[in-house]
């Protein structure tokens, strides 16, 4: 597979990384008329008749309320803002000026065409510029994006963009590497096919930098 195949293809120039975060429904944007919890579980009695089940019976009289409390928690991220959980920050770190890495951070989202579960690893890492974040933070900025519904491309691109708007690093580098069920329980069924998306900028947009980076990852 080719470089592009894969997504590991660095912009050009940090020009080209343009923020993802404004267009994203937040709590605050979001359309006034939500549905009421009533009307969501009704909605999900009606997809339980559509698929041929009987919303009655006792195995699924609880189900309504249960799938919209599931959906509280894989839909989190729509009412989080990374800017805050990025806010508080260290500048006491004797000059430290190296890389930040953390990897093999475990990722799941829902992909936006078929509501269906996304799941891998995301490796990030930052070059501070004076200042350092919690490393759970890093964590919990992933969780954000991948707390809604995605495709891999715009959420890489998200939460490469919410750390450099925050933080001002010299630089970002993320990977993230996932399977797809919307590929392999349905459609074509590929199990085991791994999608890999990826974003550098700043320092790591220099070849000696990335391969640092791949190397510290296993990837190299």
């Amino acid at each position: 597979m080719n470089a592009i195949a894969e997504g590991l293809v660095r912009p050009e120039s940090n020009s080209e990384v343009q923020s993802d975060t404004a267009g994203v429904k937040t709590p605050q944007n979001q359309n006034d008329a939500r549905p009421t919890r009533e009307e969501a579980e009704a909605a999900v009695r009606t997809l339980l008749k559509w698929a041929g089940d009987d919303p009655t019976r006792e195995g699924l009289l609880e189900t309504p309320k249960r799938v919209v409390k599931s959906y509280e928690e894989f839909y989190s991220g729509y009412h989080e803002n990374p800017a805050e959980i990025l806010a508080k920050t260290f500048e006491e770190v004797e000059d430290y000026s190296d890389m930040v890495l953390l990897r093999n951070i475990e990722l799941q989202s829902h992909c936006e065409h078929h509501m269906v579960p996304i799941v891998g690893r995301a490796h990030i890492a930052y070059v501070p510029d004076g200042k350092v974040v919690g490393i759970s933070k890093l964590a919990r900025v992933i969780d954000v994006f991948a707390k809604r519904l995605q495709t891999q491309e715009t959420m890489t691109a998200q939460i490469v963009n919410a750390i450099n708007e925050t933080l001002n690093p010299k630089g970002v580098a993320l990977i993230i590497e996932a399977e797809h069920q919307c590929m392999s329980s349905r459609g074509v069924k590929k199990i085991g096919v791994d999608t890999i998306t990826s974003q550098f900028t700043g320092v790591f947009a220099d070849p000696v930098m990335e391969q640092r980076f791949m190397q510290r990852i296993g990837r190299a």
